[in-house]
């Protein structure tokens, strides 16, 4: 008797574990579904680093223009560009910029192009918390890298209930550094300059180019 019930118990486990992670993976395809839909994205976030053993605390804001894999990202001073094949990095304290070709398989980062489709692949995912932020309900999916050597040991993302965007990402790497994204402005289908995603060089001349290949 006590054997069957541990077996009923395990069954009814097993059960609600898989109906948890069928939930997190429908909730995250609307998510996805819904960006993919977009033809354009332009964001405004806030950008913390934390790391208490460290003494580490540092806070930013940046914004990012998407559209498809293209992007323009601006973060602490320093510009991010990828047009398609090449990575731009612009950093106007140094006059330096760095060119370098993207290489899909080696990129392990979540670029700002994948912020919102990354966890498609190489995840595991379970619900988590529910909050109520500023009157929003923000449901939270819990990802677990399948990798099991991956320097990110879990990812949070938080989701808005009634739009199903990503309010914000917390990452904590394996050295209990978190990484903090939260979502501030979300503009969708926006009228983008033709060149917003072309490197013009000549713009540049005072400054030292670095072509990494």
């Amino acid at each position: 008797m006590k054997n069957l019930i541990f077996i009923t118990l395990a069954v009814f486990t097993i059960s609600l574990n898989a109906q948890n992670s069928q939930k997190a993976e429908n909730l995250l395809n609307e998510v996805s579904s819904k960006v993919k839909s977009y033809d354009n994205m332009v964001i405004d976030f806030k950008y913390t680093l934390q790391n208490n053993a460290a003494n580490v605390n540092q806070e930013t804001r940046g914004d990012v223009s998407i559209k498809g894999e293209k992007y323009v990202l601006n973060l602490m001073g320093t510009t991010q560009m990828f047009d398609g094949e090449k990575i731009y990095t612009i950093i106007p304290e140094d006059e330096e910029i760095n060119i370098s070709t993207y290489v899909e398989e080696e990129e392990n980062n979540i670029t700002p192009s994948k912020m919102f489709t990354f966890y498609e692949e190489g995840y595991t995912y379970e619900m988590d918390a529910a909050q109520n932020l500023n009157g929003r309900k923000i449901q939270y999916v819990k990802l677990t890298p399948k990798d099991s050597d991956a320097e990110v040991k879990n990812i949070l993302l938080g989701i808005d209930s009634q739009t199903k965007h990503i309010y914000n990402l917390i990452q904590t790497q394996d050295n209990n550094t978190k990484i903090t994204i939260t979502v501030k402005s979300f503009k969708t289908d926006q009228e983008l300059a033709q060149n917003l995603f072309t490197f013009e060089e000549d713009r540049y001349e005072d400054f030292y180019i670095n072509r990494l290949d």
